[in-house]
């Protein structure tokens, strides 16, 4: 009589809490079903994120908030997976207590976000929808000349880029920026650690932050949101700005007073905002950018190329693997 076979261990319990931005049909789900029984819901409200992650052992979020006590409602959860760079999604102390593993995913979308600052920009330097407009319009047939202009040009070498936050999206943006012939100012909460931006080698000068605005014809925001960044554009920085400049946002909506720059933008004290986040996603109809002039906003998608979301996914899974063999990847607590 053969002796009994062992019973097979149970499969975790994965939860993905809002798919849809990340994978909405056009890449496969099978690693992630490799790892576990695997369930994943295109969207999640707060009221229903209990009942989503009741009995999860991994929880996979981009957007949507495990706060304390959501996270002291989840007895078997033991692992957050931010499916994204920054994490305050996710209340880091109220995981530590309990000893949930927090991990995330840093660098996936650095080339995307660069390339979705540049387009932004040089929509806005070269008037491109305008001028398509026209010429659809008919405005360049009915003009007596070969070359139809509706709106100055701006030319970018010999202009100043001042970047505010020096990771891996600003560093790149920053490598770009020389290729246009930018000069670039750099303000970082670690400037030693980059020292070597003020050599005359690097094409780069590290500054204070009011410097920064004082000096800049285009000022880009990289920085993380956090309690010391939080409205870091707001009145007392848009007086040391100049009154043409350009303020691009690709980090988080959160670091600009979104009525400040409206108002500064309605005044004619900045030159023009654009911007692919906001502080609330999607923007309640009253947002006052939505309505201030020179402005230009894109709904959240620097991130969203299908190489950038392939490779956030591939992470994701690769931190999972991770931590079910006992490694450490990407962790945050």
């Amino acid at each position: 009589m053969s002796s009994p076979k062992p019973k097979s261990e149970s499969k975790p319990k994965i939860v993905m809490l809002d798919s849809r931005t990340s994978n909405s049909g056009d890449l496969s789900w099978e690693p992630f079903k490799e790892l576990g029984a695997f369930i994943h819901y295109p969207h999640t409200n707060a009221q229903q994120v209990l009942a989503h992650c009741r009995d999860a052992d991994i929880v996979l979020t981009n957007k949507v908030v495990l706060n304390a006590e959501t996270i002291a409602q989840l007895p078997k959860l033991k692992y957050i997976g931010v499916m994204a760079t920054g994490h305050n999604v996710v209340d880091l102390d109220a995981a530590h207590r309990r000893g949930i593993v927090v991990t995330n995913v840093p660098a996936y979308s650095t080339n995307s976000v660069a390339q979705m600052v540049y387009a932004l920009l040089l929509h806005h330097t070269q008037q491109v929808a305008l001028h398509d407009q026209m010429v659809h319009a008919g405005k360049w047939d009915a003009s007596e000349d070969f070359s139809f202009c509706a709106a100055p040009l701006l030319e970018l070498a010999g202009k100043t880029l001042g970047i505010v936050g020096f990771g891996n999206i600003g560093r790149k943006v920053a490598a770009i920026g020389k290729q246009f012939g930018l000069h670039i100012l750099v303000y970082t909460r670690d400037p030693q650690r980059y020292a070597e931006l003020s050599s005359g080698e690097s094409g780069f000068a590290a500054v204070d932050f009011k410097t920064l605005l004082r000096g800049s014809d285009i000022v880009s925001l990289h920085c993380p949101l956090n309690a010391q960044t939080e409205k870091l554009i707001n009145p007392h920085s848009l007086s040391h700005m100049r009154q043409d400049a350009i303020l691009i946002n690709t980090g988080r909506g959160g670091l600009l007073d979104e009525e400040a720059v409206a108002t500064a933008l309605e005044q004619k004290r900045l030159g023009a905002l654009l911007a692919d986040v906001l502080s609330t996603e999607p923007p309640a109809p009253d947002n006052p950018l939505l309505h201030a002039p020179n402005c230009v906003i894109t709904p959240h998608i620097g991130w969203a190329t299908c190489a950038a979301r392939q490779r956030l996914l591939d992470t994701v899974c690769a931190n999972v693997r991770a931590y079910q063999e006992g490694e450490k990847m990407n962790v945050v607590v």
